[in-house]
């Protein structure tokens, strides 16, 4: 029998409601951040895994989709400059964007992706995601808004709450067993939160004001191509960490998922999924190493198991309490994971570049990685026919269009 052979039992249900709750701290973190609805979030997440699984039917992978963090940055900007709608519009290009990458993978196999998009590309594509987030995680970790405008936490408080937060989230990350080690980001938001309470500044009328059951608030997208083409670049960095999620999952239960259901039908089930959740107003979806690392040590391959997470995470979207309970987190306290977590996108970012072996002395190297970086953190813009390339995106396309031009050296050649 195939180890990831698809049996729907009741008794798997359990299970299902618990990877549900390792994937919930991140799950819900991104809404949060960017200011979408965290009950739609859950909705899409699990509409999203539904969705991956019916397109890859054949030989489903055991894994979950839920909210992306390779998109926060981009979505935080474009909920300001364009609101919830119109940055929507530029997600759901995202998801077609992996739509489009898995016809091409299906016609010419996926050689050409590592030729387009090689490590010296997504390395600092990645850490700009970070760097370029880490003034927001400052700011909130001292109790201010996100732009660092108003102060709504006193900064003794804020830091202090901030710092056991942080705390909390490192100890559990590097000292944690089991089950517990997947749990950093939800246990480091406990701690801080319960300082919270005890220091008074946890606001609980928005609970009261919550209906106990509730459709979760929908937000169609409207088109807007300013967005799109902001926000479509960025796509390339989640697009080649689902093929490290696949190898990831396929190394855990050994089963050649790149093979069958094939790179290309993956793609295409986290493009709908994406697509999908951006029509209705939540995060973009992405393959979750949290759970996967939770089938690594429960040794829990089945399928159905995700299928019954993807239920309970839709049953929930409708428990408005829950989404109000999760808008009375403080400013801090998310402040204080923020910290860890933006760190440890540019990280990734640093590692994808070592793992390649990458020569920072050679000339053509330094160059592509400096540029992507200062194009897309110092805030250079272009604008052609009317719209913008800026940030994360500009830094994205200027480091392809560098790959392909610049001459190799002779060490290369």
């Amino acid at each position: 029998m195939k180890a990831t052979q698809y049996n729907f039992r009741l008794k798997d249900a359990i299970i299902g409601l618990q990877f549900l709750f390792v994937a919930f701290g991140a799950l819900v973190l991104v809404p949060i951040l960017t200011g979408l609805n965290p009950n739609v979030a859950l909705f899409t997440a699990g509409i999203g895994t539904l969705i991956f699984q019916l397109t890859n039917r054949k030989n489903v992978p055991p894994i979950f989709l839920a909210s992306s963090f390779a998109f926060i940055a981009p979505i935080i900007y474009g909920v300001e400059k364009w609101g919830i709608a119109g940055t929507m519009s530029g997600l759901a290009a995202a998801g077609l964007f992996y739509v489009l990458l898995s016809i091409l993978i299906r016609l010419r196999g996926s050689g050409f992706i590592h030729k387009i998009l090689p490590p010296i590309v997504t390395g600092p594509v990645i850490m700009t995601i970070g760097l370029i987030l880490a003034p927001v995680a400052v700011h909130m970790a001292t109790g201010h808004t996100g732009d660092g405008s108003i102060e709504l936490v006193p900064f003794r408080t804020a830091i202090t709450i901030s710092m056991l937060t942080l705390f909390a989230t490192v100890f559990v990350t590097i000292l944690g067993k089991g089950m517990f080690k997947l749990l950093p980001i939800l246990i480091g938001i406990v701690v801080g939160y319960i300082a919270s309470v005890a220091f008074g500044i946890v606001d609980f009328s928005v609970i009261d004001k919550a209906p106990l059951f509730a459709v979760p608030a929908f937000v169609m997208p409207e088109l807007n191509w300013e967005a799109i083409m902001f926000i479509l670049p960025i796509a390339i960095a989640p697009a080649v960490e689902h093929i490290g999620d696949m190898v990831a999952i396929s190394g855990v239960t050994e089963e050649d998922y790149l093979k069958n259901p094939g790179l290309e039908n993956t793609l295409l089930g986290d493009g709908l999924a994406t697509t999908a959740a951006s029509l209705l107003g939540g995060p973009p979806n992405t393959t979750y190493s949290e759970v996967t690392g939770a089938v690594t040590i429960t040794k829990a391959f089945n399928p159905a198991i995700m299928t019954w997470a993807a239920i309970f995470a839709i049953a929930l979207a409708f428990f408005s309490k829950l989404g109000g309970f999760l808008q009375t987190i403080p400013v801090p306290v998310m402040g204080g994971v923020m910290l860890l977590l933006f760190g440890i996108i540019t990280s990734v970012g640093i590692s994808t570049l070592v793992r390649a072996k990458t020569d920072l002395n050679d000339p053509r190297n330094m160059i592509i990685v400096s540029l992507i970086l200062v194009f897309a953190i110092g805030g250079m813009s272009f604008n052609f026919g009317g719209v913008g390339f800026s940030g994360i995106g500009l830094g994205a396309i200027l480091g392809i269009i560098l790959n392909l031009v610049l001459p190799k050296s002779r060490v290369e050649v």
